[in-house]
């Protein structure tokens, strides 16, 4: 009998390559998400099924988890419905298969370059209103779609303008209190509702405007910066982790590399 490794072709290389990928971004998703410990749990579960059922071939204990093995499609689906929902979604984004359209089409890469236009007036915004210790919250739209919290606010388009921003977010406007949303390199909404994110070891220090910037951050692809009103600094928050305390040129720079 051959060993197997003798037998072991390209084709099984790609296929490995293939599968330590498809883990490694279901990996990402959960722990933006926060189920990181329901993944591990997950993966320590087969383990334990394929050494029991495959190896030590114990006839009882791998009939019990084999009848719950058989059950296990639908029981993920009912659990990861959520990460299963933003997963395919990001898969469908037109903006998604933009980036793939770039490599082809001079077009795409001239309509991207305008698209970044509105990085460095955030910039500009985010400082101002540092500096004048006004609250701020500004989420930048990705591949995934953002029409759902678009609709939750005051729906118009605007070219990103610092004074525009600063003037959203003065303490008597009557959009001060949501968020900014941005996508295709316009402003698009003010005033929206962002979902607040329920982590129990997030900072005690950090208020309702960092949570729902993390929620936002577990749900989508998207970036959303917050500038804090007590303490005058700025944050941002991305793919469900909170980056405190940035200067402007590190915000600047997260933005280009991040879009």
């Amino acid at each position: 009998m051959p060993l197997l490794w003798l037998t072991f072709s390209f084709k099984d290389a790609i296929d490995v390559l293939l599968v330590a990928v498809f883990l490694y971004y279901t990996y990402r998703i959960l722990k933006s998400s926060g189920s990181k410990a329901i993944f591990v749990g997950l993966f320590t579960f087969v383990a334990i099924w394929v050494l029991v059922s495959q190896i030590l071939e114990m006839r009882l204990m791998g009939a019990i988890l084999d009848k719950i093995v058989s059950v296990g499609a639908l029981t993920l689906i009912i659990i990861f419905q959520d990460e299963i929902r933003k997963f395919l979604v990001g898969m469908g984004s037109t903006r998604r298969w933009r980036a793939v359209r770039r490599w082809f089409n001079k077009e795409a890469r001239a309509a991207e370059v305008e698209e970044k236009k509105y990085i460095a007036p955030v910039v500009l915004a985010c400082l101002n209103l540092a500096k004048k210790k006004t609250g701020a919250l500004i989420a930048i739209q990705h591949a995934m779609d953002l029409s759902n919290y678009i609709h939750t606010g005051e729906m118009f388009r605007a070219e990103v303008n610092a004074r525009l921003l600063e003037n959203i977010f003065f303490k008597n406007s009557p959009l001060h209190d949501g968020a900014v949303i941005i996508a295709e390199g316009s402003i698009r909404a003010a005033g929206c509702i962002l979902p607040v994110s329920g982590v129990d070891d997030l900072n005690k220090d950090l208020g309702l405007r960092h949570r729902s910037a993390l929620g936002l951050s577990q749900e989508t692809d998207a970036m959303v910066i917050i500038v804090s009103e007590e303490r005058g600094k700025i944050s941002y928050a991305y793919r469900g982790e909170i980056h405190q305390d940035i200067t402007t040129e590190e915000l600047r720079l997260a933005l280009e590399e991040n879009f």
